[in-house]
């Protein structure tokens, strides 16, 4: 019997932005379904942020279209600064979603106290942003986009700032709630390491504007140490770092 292909849950067909005379991004097309992770990875200014704008509803397409899956959530959303209220414990800040969206007071609390346990940090949940390290606070955005249960989040190079035992743990995290949620991700790094060890598609971009020069797929589903010492991994990063190579040839 033939399996259903997973659901789309980031949809982008031929869309372009321009911020007044400048084209900063595309035309750039591109879908994202549900258990998959897409990793957007070039050089700074062709518009891997811009896009994730787009997606969540932050910035307009100057044409094309941009369209999420059946659910209408909005996509989570994690930017390279945890962006915490630092008046507010851990679990307000991760409620935060649910009190704009009207929930009762109970239910903001039950719901972020399950997102923190989610992330490993509800022993946390009392804590103030100035008691964690970066990337304890980097957990509790992560809760925090991820409260309202959405099908898709977006990750714009969320742990460029924290050191490597750090990073890694928490893009296991990351790799984790994928499975067990059945996610659409669209993660920006500029790490090709981790663009290797997170992604099940890499898409390379060519300096701005923007738009896709190289597409290459990760077929091995298994993201741990095995992965990470294999042969595979060495030649995968040596791939991507040679279409990134070619798409800043000739900018310097």
């Amino acid at each position: 019997m033939m399996v259903p292909a997973p659901e789309v849950q980031l949809k982008v067909e031929d869309a372009i932005v321009r911020f007044g005379e400048l084209h900063a991004l595309g035309p750039i097309s591109l879908n994202v379904a549900a258990g998959e992770c897409v990793v957007l990875l070039g050089p700074s200014g062709c518009g891997k942020s811009t896009l994730l704008s787009v997606l969540a509803g932050l910035q307009d397409l100057a044409s094309g279209q941009a369209s999420r899956g059946a659910d209408t959530k909005p996509p989570g959303f994690v930017f390279q600064e945890p962006n915490l209220m630092p008046w507010a414990s851990a679990c307000d800040n991760v409620a935060l979603p649910l009190a704009l969206a009207g929930y009762d007071r109970g239910e903001q609390t039950a719901s972020a106290r399950r997102a923190l346990d989610a992330v490993d940090m509800l022993s946390f949940a009392n804590a103030k942003p100035s008691a964690l390290s970066g990337g304890m606070a980097m957990r509790v955005a992560l809760a925090r986009a991820l409260v309202h249960k959405p099908s898709a989040l977006l990750l714009d190079e969320p742990f460029g700032a924290i050191d490597e035992l750090g990073r890694r743990a928490l893009n296991d995290l990351v790799h984790r709630t994928k499975v067990n949620a059945n996610l659409a991700i669209l993660f920006v790094t500029h790490s090709v390491e981790e663009a290797v060890y997170m992604g099940d598609v890499i898409l390379v971009l060519s300096p701005r504007p923007g738009k896709i020069i190289a597409n290459i797929e990760i077929p091995n589903s298994a993201r741990d140490e095995a992965f990470l010492l294999s042969p595979d991994f060495g030649k995968y990063v040596t791939r991507v770092r040679r279409a990134l190579a070619d798409a800043t040839a000739g900018t310097s």
